[in-house]
């Protein structure tokens, strides 16, 4: 299938690893012109071949700094992933563990991320007819699988989705949500990430632990989704192929949401 990308210009925010890096490669592979984006540039993510601009997307400056650049460097931006989000702060902890500097941390990576970028994009996308696609988790639809703010920050991102399709819409702008599930990054393989924790906390083997998710989280394939996957749906929404799909969350787990 010919997804009609090439000479298209995109950012890809949260591309350093995982989701994000596999979408880089993806849409270079597709004729993209990326600019990628992360707090620390990895080896990895500069083998691409793709622009890399190192910001701390968690705070407005870091916002500024990113898509000042990447304007500057792409003359104009047809394609937006606002894919950042967990970090350090992403921890199995209950409500009352979760104290408000956490939810501040959580709220500003998770969600104001994409809100901040989103805003300083939507010229250059209302120009350019473009698309968005943001990065949300079936913890969206099953809070009470994750941790609380995390699960919040990501409802809230979805109806942000919601929102951003309606009122651009009419101007051309497409924007739809992708939902993942368990996805093999270094989040659930780290053994200091937050699989790591998880595992800990339930007294397992890490690796043991990892083996027994796809049964234990009633993943109906048996196994985990890997980042190109979601990186395929991802670049596939963003396409022209899918010119007449917009506000909609599409979700990429395994068959682990049993419900409608």
């Amino acid at each position: 299938m010919d997804l009609n990308l090439t000479a298209k210009t995109a950012v890809v925010t949260g591309a350093s690893r995982g989701i994000g890096l596999a979408t880089v490669r993806t849409l270079t592979a597709e004729g993209v012109n990326v600019v990628g984006a992360a707090r620390t540039i990895t080896p990895e993510l500069k083998e691409t071949g793709a622009h890399t601009i190192a910001a701390d997307l968690s705070t407005a400056e870091g916002v500024i700094t990113l898509m000042d650049s990447a304007l500057i460097e792409l003359g104009g931006i047809d394609l937006l992933v606002n894919n950042v989000g967990a970090g350090d702060d992403v921890e199995p902890l209950g409500f009352l563990d979760t104290d408000d500097p956490r939810w501040t941390r959580v709220f500003d990576l998770n969600l104001l991320s994409a809100v901040r970028t989103t805003r300083a994009a939507l010229p250059s996308l209302i120009e350019r007819s473009g698309s968005i696609v943001n990065v949300s988790s079936i913890n969206s639809r099953l809070p009470a699988a994750g941790p609380v703010a995390y699960s919040a920050a990501k409802a809230a991102l979805t109806a942000l989705g919601k929102s951003l399709a309606e009122e651009f819409g009419p101007q051309g702008v497409r924007v739809n949500t992708v939902s993942p599930g368990v996805v093999r990054t270094s989040i659930w393989e780290d053994p200091d990430g937050f699989g790591g924790k998880v595992a800990a906390g339930v007294g397992a083997e890490h690796a043991a632990f990892l083996q027994r998710i796809p049964e234990a989280f009633g993943i109906t394939t048996g196994r985990i989704t890997e980042p190109e996957e979601v990186a395929a749906l991802i670049v596939f929404l963003l396409s022209d192929v899918a010119g007449n799909i917009t506000g909609t969350d599409h979700v990429i787990d395994g068959g682990t949401v049993k419900t409608l």
